[in-house]
């Protein structure tokens, strides 16, 4: 019987535009990328050269420091171009994809049979091993680590977030086999929503289910792995985004690497939110041809408007991305009198506006900030919203101040950036806590490295 967590601290922010379950359609484009800033922590060295034929699941990069982590091209195609920022950062691999796809075959396996060794031996292989990420640092694991335990969450509860069971129909299958890989190297806890009900997700095998009843941040694995199996330090966690498993489980089913996945295209500067069907890497210009209201003063976010990244058309979909989201820029509002009126159709943590009598609005928020950074004011935001065993507010100042000692004694083990996302969003300093929680963590890693 599954366990059933309740969480009291969070806010569930309604925001217009989200996506509509009914239909899924794919989406193909022949351009396409991997983006090596998918992979946290990653150091890429390119491993092929521009005008060079790849299959999919070929390495097109692998990590500098364990070159036995490969990062397999999401399709068969030319390397179009090698794109490198200043320092000659690689920023992504681009590639023109063919029009009948080839794939490398790695081989039918059956899990069953198979140990943790051989599983790990096998992601690394076919350039899935790098989707796999871990608690302490919130980057992409290496293959030296021995974890303690492994989380999925199939819960997602950040505004605009994609319904994960809308991605898990027709995959029920690779999910389990991906479940199944998984526990072969350690202990895997799987969680779940309140309201989940499919089958694969409340009946998985070959793990612990833990059901979250909150509000979000419910469905951050952060969070989870905070109320399951808290890290200490010295201790690594391994988290798997959902869709990674069904990637995996697809490896062992079929033999070949396929990247195809179902994101949700949201927000309220989408004509018809919906989910599509489509590929790691695709260009954000196909996925959202046709689709905006406007071309201009829009947000468009690689992810949800919490915790996605600032993109363009030109973009592409990340390794971890599950929502595309477009909203309002803000940047041409001109509002008179705008702090003294009732603001009814703005939203508000607190009493300030009238809309908090209207608790089942929906809002159509825009980007801008409201405000300036200030002072940070010891009031007790973070606590309010972090449903967390954490001083939120005491982590930040250390981290501020650089003061490592403390940061290790007030839990930054434990944390990711996406779990301060809320507690940004209702941040009256107007804080960036995410980065400022982003390069602590970048810190304590160069520190202990």
């Amino acid at each position: 019987m599954a366990n059933v967590i309740k969480l009291r601290k969070g806010l569930d922010i309604n925001l217009r535009g989200r996506a509509d379950k009914g239909t899924v359609e794919p989406v193909k484009s022949a351009d396409c990328a991997l983006v090596p800033e998918s992979f946290g922590g990653v150091v890429p060295k390119v491993v092929v050269r521009e005008g060079d034929s790849v299959r999919a699941g070929d390495a097109l990069f692998v990590d500098k420091k364990h070159p036995e982590v490969k990062f397999a091209s999401p399709v068969s195609g030319t390397v179009e171009a090698i794109v490198r920022g200043d320092r000659r950062k690689v920023l992504c691999v681009k590639l023109k994809a063919d029009e009948v796809q080839q794939y490398v075959a790695f081989g039918l396996k059956d899990v069953a049979s198979l140990d943790g060794e051989a599983v790990k031996l096998a992601l690394l292989e076919a350039g899935l091993f790098g989707y796999i990420q871990q608690l302490p640092y919130a980057v992409a694991t290496t293959p030296d680590t021995t974890p303690k335990a492994i989380f999925v969450s199939a819960f997602r509860d950040m505004p605009l977030a994609s319904d994960f069971e809308v991605e898990l129909k027709g995959n029920e299958k690779d999910f389990q086999t991906g479940l199944t890989a998984l526990s072969k190297i350690q202990k895997t806890y799987l969680g779940v929503g309140v309201r989940q009900t499919a089958s694969a997700l409340v009946d998985a095998k070959d793990v612990e289910i833990n059901v979250f009843d909150g509000k979000c941040p419910a469905g951050n694995v952060g969070v989870q792995v905070n109320h399951v199996s808290p890290v200490n330090k010295g201790e690594v966690v391994w988290t798997v985004d959902p869709a990674a498993v069904i990637f995996i489980g697809r490896l062992f089913n079929t033999g070949k690497v396929d990247l195809r996945r179902v994101i949700a295209v949201a927000g309220s500067e989408v004509k018809t939110p919906s989910y599509v069907e489509t590929l790691v890497g695709t260009s954000l210009g196909a996925v959202l041809e046709g689709r905006l209201k406007a071309t201009e003063h829009v947000r468009i976010i690689n992810g949800n408007p919490l915790t996605g990244r600032k993109s363009t058309l030109e973009d592409y979909i990340g390794a971890h991305t599950s929502e595309v989201t477009a909203i309002p820029e803000g940047d041409d509002n001109n509002e008179l009198l705008g702090w003294i009126l009732p603001r009814v159709n703005q939203y508000s943590t607190s009493r300030s506006y009238f809309s908090w009598l209207l608790r089942k609005k929906e809002y159509d928020l825009d980007a801008r900030v409201k405000g300036g950074e200030r002072h940070m004011i010891m009031s007790g935001e973070y606590d309010k919203v972090l449903p967390m065993d954490i001083y939120g507010e005491y982590l930040i100042k250390a981290i501020i101040a650089e003061d490592i000692d403390k940061m290790e004694q007030l839990g930054i083990y434990e944390v990711s950036p996406e779990d301060f996302a809320v507690a940004e969003f209702v941040d009256s300093s107007k804080l960036e806590l995410q980065k400022i929680v982003r390069n602590g963590l970048d810190m304590l890693r160069k520190e202990n490295a």
